[in-house]
């Protein structure tokens, strides 16, 4: 019988006699292999079997001598487990919901998804811009997400706060090319204006430098002090 399995090894699959013998002894190997995870179920299942014959012995017994079963000695589902508990009140229904224009790097941190470096940024941007007249321009900060400044007005109040302007007539290049939006290249061209045809007396006049769009002007105009 063995010969003959060999020669159809050999014959069929192309094997060795080495390979046909190690795979002889390959498949009893395999086939004991697949069985163990049955027989293992099987063995809990007889023990858990026993277990609870012994148990309703046991309670069979205490009913005649008197005694009346009032929770299962078994572990036993209990729906409490699994009840979802009363819900804490939001964060946000806890605290004092202050205006955005008085948040800082600390107090801005009660926000999911801002942490130290994100608050920081949000403040120093706030500064250099001079203060946010829009709740919009939060999404210029770089790295803010989406979901991150929508959440911000779940904790922070929001109104317009200028906190500092720049004296566009007095202004120097260095100073007003700092602003997040004015270029150097624009801040030349302001002050080369201002230089040829004398002060500006309100933000329109930036339109009379041709190559200004109103969009630009129009965002860049609560920043300007005409004084």
């Amino acid at each position: 019988m063995k010969s003959r399995l060999y020669f159809w090894f050999k014959t069929y699959l192309g094997f060795s006699g080495k390979e046909s013998r190690g795979l002889v002894l390959l498949i009893p190997l395999m086939v004991i292999l697949g069985l163990i995870p049955n027989v293992i179920r099987y063995v809990k299942h007889q023990q858990s079997e026993l277990i609870y014959r012994q148990y309703l012995h046991q309670l069979d017994s205490l009913e005649k001598a008197g005694f009346t079963l009032v929770a299962s000695p078994l572990p036993t589902f209990n729906p409490q487990d699994t009840a979802r508990k009363a819900a804490l009140p939001k964060v946000a229904e806890r605290i004092n919901r202050i205006d955005f224009a008085e948040a800082d790097s600390v107090t801005l941190q009660i926000v999911p998804g801002i942490g130290p470096s994100t608050a920081g940024r949000i403040i120093k941007y706030r500064e250099n811009l001079g203060g946010f007249v829009s709740p919009a321009q939060l999404e210029e900060i770089y790295g803010l997400k989406p979901e991150t400044i929508e959440a911000i007005w779940e904790y922070f109040d929001f109104s317009p706060v200028i906190t500092k302007k720049i004296p566009i007539n007095r202004v120097e290049l260095e100073e007003l090319a700092k602003h997040p939006y004015v270029s150097y290249q624009e801040a030349k061209v302001i002050l080369a204006y201002r230089k040829q045809h004398g002060d500006f007396s309100k933000a329109s006049d930036l339109l009379k430098v041709k190559i200004f769009k109103k969009d630009w002007v129009d965002k860049i105009a609560p920043y300007l002090d005409f004084n």
